[in-house]
């Protein structure tokens, strides 16, 4: 059986959906069966940093209506293990059912390895319907104290929820910026309470790959934010890769 992991941040521009697509990309390459399922009602925009903005991509009401089936969603021009559902434009988060969105992850879960949900950012009923289905939590912050502030109170929703198994991601990190504010890696992981998963250094070849239409694995496949979502996606899998600011 797959796994449904959700990808969430506490506000938004910490890059979170750009980690999200990194991190699915990556376990494609590798050969998993991958769905990726953008989240954001209102704010799509999963199929930029996956490079699939020309792919036509069914929304996942569209599946969970059961007009559609997962075998039609969109397959990646690249990464033919690697499928993408968008969000719907038409519907208000809080008129989708809960128990129609959970049924097709069960679903989900029996075709796919890995079932990536880039939540919208925050805590609004967006959060929520993404949260009560999903075994893993991937809670994505940059170091910068208001977006750790806010990635510690998603941490408390999600125990308070009964929610175990989030790790944390530390993205957009600047080695020159937290020597200058005389913060560490620890600093953010002791106030956001939890264990760490990875660290993405910024790389303007993130913005780059978007601006071109293209994953950034592809674009700049030997940057340090590739590099640092490959070794991720090994965490991901189970192997023990250790963490690195390079």
């Amino acid at each position: 059986m797959g796994e449904v992991l959700a990808v969430l941040s506490g506000k938004g521009g910490t890059g979170k959906t750009s980690v999200c697509a990194g991190l699915a990309t990556a376990l494609a390459r590798e050969g998993k069966r991958v769905l990726c399922v953008d989240c954001d009602v209102g704010l799509r925009n999963l199929d930029i940093s996956l490079g699939m903005t020309d792919s036509g991509a069914l929304s996942f009401l569209d599946v969970c209506e059961g007009g559609y089936s997962l075998e039609q969603a969109a397959v990646h021009p690249l990464y033919p293990s690697l499928r993408f559902l968008t969000a719907p434009v038409n519907r208000p988060v809080q008129e989708i059912s809960q128990t129609a969105f959970s049924q097709m992850l069960r679903q989900a879960r029996t075709q796919f390895d890995y079932i990536f949900l880039d939540a919208p950012a925050g805590v609004d009923a967006g959060f929520y319907l993404i949260a009560q289905p999903a075994d893993r939590f991937l809670l994505v912050t940059g170091p910068g104290p208001a977006a750790v502030r806010d990635a510690a109170r998603v941490a408390d929703l999600l125990e308070l929820m009964g929610k175990g198994n989030t790790r944390l991601i530390v993205n957009r990190v600047s080695r020159k910026m937290l020597r200058t504010v005389g913060t560490t890696i620890d600093d953010v992981m002791d106030t956001a309470g939890l264990p760490l998963i990875g660290v993405v250094l910024e790389d303007p070849r993130v913005t780059l790959a978007a601006s071109f239409g293209q994953p950034l694995l592809q674009y700049g496949p030997k940057g340090p934010a590739a590099k640092a979502l490959r070794r991720i996606a090994k965490r991901i899998e189970g192997y023990p890769v250790p963490v690195s600011l390079r």
